[in-house]
């Protein structure tokens, strides 16, 4: 794939529709859409003549699952970077992601790692029973301590042409959350950088080590081991590596312990039993976001902030992502007490049942 993809008008028409989608009501969208067509040929001239040049950072707090700064780009650029990562950055990648790394791939996702860690966890017990350690590693900081230098020399082995390779370092250096580190929360592209940081641990694990029981979301992996001596001089590689090769370290969650006492992942708690029964339990603390999500919608609908389209949308989405773990008596007790009051009249009240 070479640099004309990028200014292409068919594909960034796709990527036009496809940033618009579910944000047609925002400003930006709205201000953009008013000379589409002229906003998506300037967009074009620029990225041919060579002349784009990433936009202004806008920051915003979110809460979920706890505080976290994002910054965003204007609309124009995220159609620059739904481009840039659907038809350059996705293709190449995947050819050299290791199957278990999960995070932002086609396919694949929270409930992917989550089943790959049940399956392994089943395999494991047939083999060894559930005597055994879970070694958790953490990255502190991760995108905000991703080297710009170690990251644009990871991507130079990988991509040849130059133009590419140049709007991505104009990408990577757009940002910096101190000299020379960090990624905007915000950009599709870096999740991707993200997702491929770690690539070379992956090898390590996959390769070196030959653990076939790993799995990876972003920044947070499980490994598996039987022997407790041998994951610790793993683990002290590991260490070494993300250090020295990767400028990172892992965080106070990083941990070795026993099966038996379980291993928190992606929301849930994993347990394997004495029987070999996988039991995924919600954590506590996902119970009290997915609460507080629950009242805020109440307060909403109350207000007559929000449609009941899209509470049941609401509903729906968080229903399909319990289903993932052990979770209908939860459901069960939280679904029936949830009650929606339209304003202060009792008659309107609805039941989510």
């Amino acid at each position: 794939m070479d640099y004309t993809v990028m200014y292409n008008f068919e594909k960034l028409y796709e990527a036009y529709k496809k940033c618009r989608r579910g944000k047609s009501r925002k400003t930006d969208v709205i201000q953009f859409e008013l000379n589409a067509s002229e906003e998506l040929v300037k967009l074009q001239q620029e990225l041919k003549e060579k002349t784009y040049h990433t936009g202004n950072y806008y920051k915003f707090t979110i809460y979920d699952p706890k505080e976290r700064e994002i910054q965003a780009l204007p609309f124009r650029d995220r159609i620059v970077q739904h481009n840039l990562c659907d038809n350059i950055l996705a293709p190449l990648l995947e050819r050299h992601l290791v199957y278990d790394n999960s995070a932002c791939r086609k396919g694949k996702g929270t409930h992917f790692a989550m089943e790959r860690l049940t399956i392994f966890l089943r395999d494991y017990y047939k083999k060894y029973g559930n005597k055994g350690y879970i070694l958790k590693c953490d990255i502190h900081k991760y995108f905000d301590s991703i080297d710009h230098k170690v990251l644009k020399t990871k991507l130079m082995r990988l991509i040849k042409d130059r133009d590419i390779y140049s709007l991505l370092e104009n990408i990577i250096d757009s940002y910096e959350k101190t000299p020379g580190k960090g990624l905007p929360m915000g950009n599709q592209t870096s999740q991707w950088f993200a997702i491929y940081y770690l690539d070379g641990l992956d090898r390590i694990v996959k390769e070196k080590f030959r653990m076939k029981y790993y799995t990876r979301y972003m920044d947070d992996c499980i490994i598996l081991f039987q022997d407790k001596e041998y994951a610790k001089q793993c683990l002290s590689y590991m260490e070494s590596y993300i250090k020295e090769d990767l400028l990172l370290e892992f965080n106070k969650k990083t941990q070795l312990t026993a099966m038996k006492n379980g291993m928190d992942y992606l929301g849930f708690r994993f347990y394997l039993t004495d029987t070999g029964k996988v039991v995924k339990r919600l954590r506590t603390s996902s119970k009290r976001r997915w609460k507080r999500k629950l009242k805020k919608l109440q307060r909403q609908y109350r207000d007559g902030e929000i449609l009941l389209g899209d509470i049941t949308c609401s509903i729906a989405s968080y229903k399909g992502h319990l289903m993932h773990g052990h979770t209908y008596r939860l459901q069960k007790k939280v679904f029936h007490d949830f009650v929606l009051t339209k304003g202060n009249r009792n008659s309107n009240d609805t039941y989510m049942e």
